[in-house]
């Protein structure tokens, strides 16, 4: 399948069952390699703060949503450096519009964070197990999203959205090893059968999820990720490069000040004055 720099088919209509979920041999620098960049550039991104980054992590339950972040996470700087994972509304969530419980996540400028799930549950979860009466207007919703990422983007934040792409298979693989595994077990829950139960009907909604929302600001990246060190790779590749644009070198700094400032800590700390 010819596929473009997204992982989207240059031809036909989108459909994430028939998108390959391995790629062996495409190019992508080491993770390792990827990683000291992103520790290297986020660190510019803080300092300067000029811009925000959020990286939205989506895919099926059993995707590796929260390893991928926790790598990634081990080259951030924490203090500029946050996670948030989404679940479906429960309480004063569903007593506001849908994008209100994200708004208080987002990342100030200098600041990295990841969603794992986002406001696509919105479009998504929610569609399947609503949480209120009646309905609402889902293309509405679509509409909504797209102008909250425009006006980020507008802003100063430039957002990462990967769909993670799993098969049946190591969708199902994944999920029993939680079950076999005790210090996996822990990450169980009854809703994950619902949900692998309802698979076909989800991907279906994540068909046109994503083709309602994949903008030129804000396009979605679909990773192949029955391998997951290698959609590792692919994400850390991303955000390395992103970050190498948005902050290639650290903030300009005052010569004349700083030559001042060292003089006077190599005189002693004194400059006259009592």
């Amino acid at each position: 399948m010819d596929l473009d720099p997204y992982g989207w088919p240059r031809a036909g209509a989108l459909d994430v069952r028939q998108l390959p979920t391995r790629v062996v041999g495409n190019g992508v620098a080491p993770l390792a390699d990827s990683l000291e960049r992103i520790h290297e550039h986020q660190r510019r991104l803080y300092a300067g703060r000029r811009h925000g980054v959020l990286l939205v992590v989506q895919g099926l339950d059993a995707a590796g949503k929260d390893s991928l972040i926790r790598t990634l996470a081990r080259a951030m700087d924490p203090a500029a450096f946050r996670a948030h994972s989404f679940a479906r509304p429960l309480g004063e969530e569903v007593d506001h519009d849908f994008l209100w419980r994200v708004w208080r996540h987002l990342p100030a400028r200098g600041q990295v964070v990841a969603f794992n799930r986002s406001h696509y549950e919105a479009v998504l979860a929610e569609r399947l197990w609503p949480t209120a009466e009646p309905p609402p207007d889902w293309r509405g919703r679509y509409r909504a999203i797209n102008e909250f990422e425009g006006h980020l983007h507008r802003e100063g934040m430039r957002l990462v959205k990967v769909w993670l792409n799993t098969s049946r298979d190591e969708q199902r693989r994944r999920l029993l090893k939680r079950l076999e595994k005790p210090r996996k077990r822990w990450k169980f829950d009854p809703s994950d059968i619902e949900s692998w139960r309802a698979r076909d009907r989800y991907l279906a909604l994540v068909n046109e999820t994503l083709t309602a929302t994949h903008t030129d600001h804000s396009p979605w990246h679909l990773i192949a990720n029955d391998d997951k060190h290698a959609a590792r790779a692919r994400v850390a590749a991303l955000m390395a490069d992103l970050l190498a644009t948005l902050a290639p070198e650290y903030p300009r700094e005052n010569i004349g000040c700083i030559e001042h400032y060292k003089a006077l800590l190599r005189g002693g700390g004194h400059d006259g004055r009592d």
